[in-house]
């Protein structure tokens, strides 16, 4: 089954304060963050799921929000 997220990876994007918010929740030190969720959500094993406005990826220990409209990664966090 094709997926509308994983079609449309090349519009994730985020804000400066969404790029601080998504390194602190996850310890992330890495330059590019949106690099980073566009890899952690094409892996096979990620678990893709809507639910209302936003998409929620969970894959490797993490959850990963994104907006369903604008492509927007809202925030990203440990799996509790």
């Amino acid at each position: 089954m094709k997926n509308e997220l994983l079609e449309n990876l090349g519009r994730l994007h985020t804000t400066e304060l969404g790029v601080i918010r998504i390194k602190k929740n996850l310890s992330l030190n890495v330059e590019n963050v949106i690099e980073w969720c566009k890899e952690k959500i094409s892996l096979s094993n990620a678990e893709i799921t809507r639910k209302g406005k936003n998409w929620y990826i969970t894959i490797d220990n993490c959850i990963i929000t994104v907006n369903a409209y604008s492509y927007t990664v809202i925030t990203a966090h440990k799996v509790k």
